[in-house]
């Protein structure tokens, strides 16, 4: 049990740390392709890997057209819309901590649209971890960003990803419940490709300066952080470890912080670091409260 225990520790901790320097791969690899040809480059590389992937494991698929389109739907969001927002953020100024910062407030706002539009109620420290989270963003982004042109659109760019994440996250959880992890992500990867190459020819020419940083930060985000670390997380929930996970999802934006600062220099102020730690208790406040259905509140 012990060494069960230290492994699950183990996979945690590695999920929060490639999760976490996920940011600054993408933030390297923009450096040598625009985010349009840079994530044409990481759908099909996953594509490629994920191909003898399936192809061993043998996932079931999507029984209807149905279910196909629902996993499309929820694709396009949480795959295409979400990196290119994230990645144009990136690629036009903000910094690597910033985007993690604005990112990891999802569960707020995927906890407030559910109480508005799915009937789960929020408890009050809940709603106080909204205001706290809120607030903690408030503070940096009014502190580091520069609302010229270029930190006007990276703040737009973070926020579409922001919607589409969140809208993905809830439109997944409420349609694609049973479908197979595997095929689920074989087929957004192709979605993904699909849409995002087309945009890469036409809008940024397609134009790559091939590089040894460039090919590393493919293959992290896409073996380390698209395969490696979500099957680690996965693993976690169906051990019953969503609590620890969860937990630990909060330091993403600190790890991605301090790899900024060790790899490219870029110094958190102390205001930067307050407002963080408020972002990180707000959801922390959120996701670490069960939320009760509509139902199950009546019936207390």
């Amino acid at each position: 049990m012990p060494s069960t225990q230290r492994l699950d520790s183990l996979l945690a901790w590695f999920f929060v740390i490639v999760w976490g320097s996920g940011y600054l791969a993408s933030k390297t690899g923009l450096q040598y392709a625009a985010p349009f040809t840079f994530l044409s480059l990481r759908y099909g590389f996953g594509v490629l890997c994920l191909i003898p992937w399936v192809l061993l494991s043998r996932p079931s698929w999507p029984s209807s057209p149905r279910e196909f389109l629902h996993i499309c739907i929820a694709g396009l969001m949480m795959h295409a819309i979400n990196l290119s927002g994230s990645h144009y953020a990136q690629y036009l100024g903000m910094s690597a901590g910033i985007t993690a910062l604005m990112l990891a407030t999802q569960p707020l706002f995927t906890a407030a649209i559910a109480h508005l539009l799915m009937g789960e109620h929020l408890k009050p420290q809940q709603w106080l971890g909204v205001l706290l989270g809120l607030a903690g963003v408030a503070l940096v982004v009014w502190h580091k960003i520069n609302f010229n042109a270029g930190g006007a659109a990276s703040l737009l760019a973070v926020s579409v990803s922001l919607v589409a994440i969140t809208c993905g996250t809830l439109y997944q959880r409420s349609f694609c419940r049973t479908a197979d992890l595997r095929s689920s992500a074989f087929i957004q990867f192709v979605l993904s490709l699909l849409v995002l190459a087309p945009l890469a020819w036409s809008v940024e020419g397609f134009v790559i300066r091939w590089s040894w940083p460039l090919l590393w930060s493919v293959v992290l985000l896409v073996i380390f952080a698209s395969i490696l670390a979500v099957n680690a997380l996965h693993t976690l929930m169906r051990r019953g470890h969503a609590a620890k996970v969860t937990s630990l999802f909060f330091l993403t934006p600190v790890v991605a912080v301090l790899l900024e600062w060790a790899m490219f220099g870029v110094v958190p102020t102390w205001l930067s670091v307050i407002g963080i730690a408020v972002t990180c208790a707000g959801v922390a406040l959120v996701s670490g409260t069960p939320v009760a259905s509509g139902t199950a509140a009546r019936r207390a």
